[in-house]
């Protein structure tokens, strides 16, 4: 039923769903409201065929009954857990210990924790705020630039997107199933291989730990040239000899929960949702062994829990329904036949992908930017003969600079709440800069040679 003028007023969808959230609209609302608004008006004009719209009621309860998305809560619950417990908290101050007597030794630190932090929780709000507290007080009390110290707290703690286990990574595996069969049928493909959570769990192994290899070269790199802004960190005898000993015992909850939850993914013996239930089960048993575990505590890790986990499914419900109106109104194929136009064939529509998603994470965040963008490019994309585990773990890669940059970049309220009144938001938007641009290193790198995505998953399953 749509033509050009359908096509036309796709395209005002979705700038008018910018220009609403630019004014401070709710995001999710703004989705499903403008979207309503302008499938009346392709109505009106006999561009949207109405009964379209019967589609949400499956679409929602499709959404409320996934079992792979009952993993989001589990992994957000676990995360919170580990950061009130006292764990997250003594591991940094052993690391910061153990690697801050040399020159850069504290941002080494900082960046391993993000890094096991990650592998642990997946969650980047409790990691950030969990390192901003404790972290960003030691490193300005050695005398570490403040820029430099608030940059290696906000990238290391966006780690925690691209490590699994992730709760991005759960997002985006759910909607590339859908995707990648919606775009294999159209391809003739009546039975194509389902994208699971562990193909992109085990895709984005071997980008992270290139992220976290970029992040130590480039500490280095800075204490190399500048020891005065990563200064060593005075140690005395007594805690040297105390340092194995608490070195073994912060590294084991970490460990064990990185072993039940990833190990038992990769292994094949446990779905996310299964490896999910076993960690929360897990560091709640730790932070009883810590003497932490509190009705307290359980109701504070709940309650957050459940404010994340609602934020992230009416973005999905609302997101839902602007990819119904604007497949309705004809959006679909606009952006499939552009990208096949674009100039450089697939190379160049994966191009323009990579800087919509770049000029939209300024402005929205990365649950945000994942609900709208995949399912409208996601198609055309897999068409073109991009492999889907690869397009996902590109997606969160990418979207790790939305964590950011300014001005809506997560990691930036995080560290400002944390920070002491001496550092400014403009010291704060300044200090990410270098690390953005690394983490759009990683991404040209994993452009460039996709095996970095695609070989473990065909290692591990086939």
């Amino acid at each position: 039923m749509s033509s050009g003028g359908g096509e036309f007023l796709a395209l005002g969808l979705f700038v008018a769903v910018c220009a609403a959230t630019l004014l401070g609209f709710p995001v999710a609302f703004t989705l499903a409201g403008t979207s309503l608004l302008f499938a009346g008006f392709g109505y009106l004009l006999g561009h949207f065929d109405p009964i379209l719209l019967v589609g949400l009621a499956p679409r929602y309860f499709g959404v409320m009954t996934n079992e792979t998305l009952v993993a989001v809560p589990i992994f957000v619950f676990m995360g919170l857990v580990l950061e009130r417990s006292g764990i997250a908290e003594h591991l940094l101050l052993t690391m910061g210990q153990l690697f801050g007597r040399r020159s850069g030794g504290l941002g080494f630190a900082v960046v391993i924790v993000g890094a096991i932090l990650a592998a642990s929780t997946g969650v980047v709000g409790a990691t950030v705020v969990t390192m901003g507290l404790i972290s960003l007080p030691a490193m300005l009390r050695a005398g570490y630039d403040k820029r430099l110290a608030c940059g290696a707290i906000c990238a290391s703690g966006t780690l925690a997107q691209i490590i699994p286990p992730s709760t991005v990574l759960i997002l985006v595996a759910d909607i590339l199933t859908g995707v990648n069969q919606e775009a294999q049928l159209e391809l003739g493909n009546f039975s194509p291989r389902p994208v699971s959570v562990g193909d992109l769990f085990a895709g984005a192994i071997l980008p992270g730990l290139l992220l976290v290899l970029l992040y130590l070269a480039f500490v280095a790199w800075t204490a190399w040239r500048n020891p005065e802004r990563a200064p060593a960190l005075p140690m005395s005898a007594a805690e040297r000899r105390e340092l194995p000993g608490r070195l073994l015992v912060s590294l084991l909850a970490p460990l064990l929960l990185i072993l039940a939850v990833l190990g038992s993914i990769l292994a094949g013996i446990a779905t996310a949702t299964e490896s999910a239930s076993l960690g929360a089960v897990a560091v709640l048993a730790f932070a009883a062994l810590r003497g932490r575990l509190s009705f307290r505590l359980i109701r504070e890790a709940v309650l957050g829990t459940a404010s994340t986990t609602s934020m992230i499914f009416v973005l999905l419900l609302g997101a839902s329904t602007f990819s119904l109106v604007f497949r309705g109104l004809g959006g679909e194929g606009l952006v499939e036949d552009s990208l096949r136009a674009a100039p450089g064939g697939a190379f160049g529509a994966m191009l323009i992908f990579v800087l919509v998603m770049f000029v939209l994470g300024f402005v929205l965040d990365t649950f945000e930017v994942i609900f709208v963008m995949l399912p409208i490019f996601g198609p055309p994309l897999l068409k073109l003969g991009y492999d889907p585990v690869w397009l996902g773990v590109m997606v969160g890669v990418k979207l790790q600079t939305s964590f950011l940059t300014p001005p809506f970049g997560a990691t930036l309220f995080y560290i400002r709440g944390v920070a002491p009144p001496e550092i400014t938001t403009a010291d704060i938007w300044a200090s990410v800069v270098p690390w953005a641009l690394l983490q759009l290193g990683a991404l040209i790198v994993l452009w460039t040679f996709p095996g970095l995505a695609t070989w473990l998953p065909g290692r591990v399953f086939g």
